[in-house]
């Protein structure tokens, strides 16, 4: 009975061998199938596509910005007519302007508007009268359409007591309206209407303003907008 013992122990140590190699093959297997399971990056079906060129930078020169329009100067502007038969003045402040047209005797016209930067103006009056005109190196060169006629003209810088004048009042229950232009010169062009009528203005003195009509004394002031 004793030789049992080694044989026993023979036996077991082989089932131990047996069992050992049967679990290195096992690991063997998964490590293999865990190395065969890794998946290469897919390729997209279909033609390559080629990447968008990138723009080139643009070479063009970055827009200045705007000048900012210059305001009119104030001043006072007269002048006459191409033609020599009448008078015309502008009165420019802040950007406004009136101006006055008259020959003296019997037509005249007020108009006003806006100066634009660029010192082109477009001022208008009663009965569609017109005043287009630039100012430019202190002087003013333009147009006045006045029932279907037109005049063109040059009104340089007019220095006080020269300039543009009105006076309004009642005088023995007549509605009085003045306007005067003084030029450069010292010549006086103006109308005075009496109830509408008008008629030649009588002279002012440009340092006070002064008039006379029909026996009341008035005062004719400078016209500003």
């Amino acid at each position: 009975m004793k030789p049992s013992g080694p044989l026993l122990t023979l036996l077991a140590g082989l089932l131990l061998g047996i069992f050992m190699l049967s679990l290195n093959a096992t690991s063997g297997t998964k490590a293999s199938s865990s190395y065969d399971g890794t998946t290469a990056t897919p390729r997209p079906s279909g033609p390559a596509s080629t990447p968008a060129a990138t723009p080139a930078p643009s070479t063009a020169p970055p827009a200045s910005p705007s000048a900012t329009p210059t305001p009119a100067p104030d001043s006072d502007y007269a002048g006459r007519t191409a033609d020599d038969t009448a008078a015309v003045s502008v009165s420019v402040r802040d950007g406004k302007a009136i101006g006055y047209f008259c020959d003296g005797s019997s037509q005249e016209s007020w108009l006003k508007g806006d100066v634009k930067g660029d010192g082109s103006m477009r001022l208008t009056g009663e009965h569609g009268a017109r005043l287009d005109g630039v100012l430019r190196a202190g002087k003013i060169d333009g147009t006045v359409e006045i029932r279907d006629r037109t005049w063109q003209f040059s009104a340089a810088r007019a220095v006080r007591p020269s300039g543009l004048y009105r006076a309004t009042a009642e005088v023995r229950g007549a509605k009085i309206d003045g306007g005067w232009i003084v030029l450069q010169n010292g010549r006086q062009v103006g109308i005075l209407n009496r109830d509408g009528k008008p008629a030649a203005a009588p002279r002012i003195d440009p340092a006070s303003g002064a008039v006379v009509v029909d026996g009341t004394r008035l005062t004719a002031r400078p016209v500003v907008p």
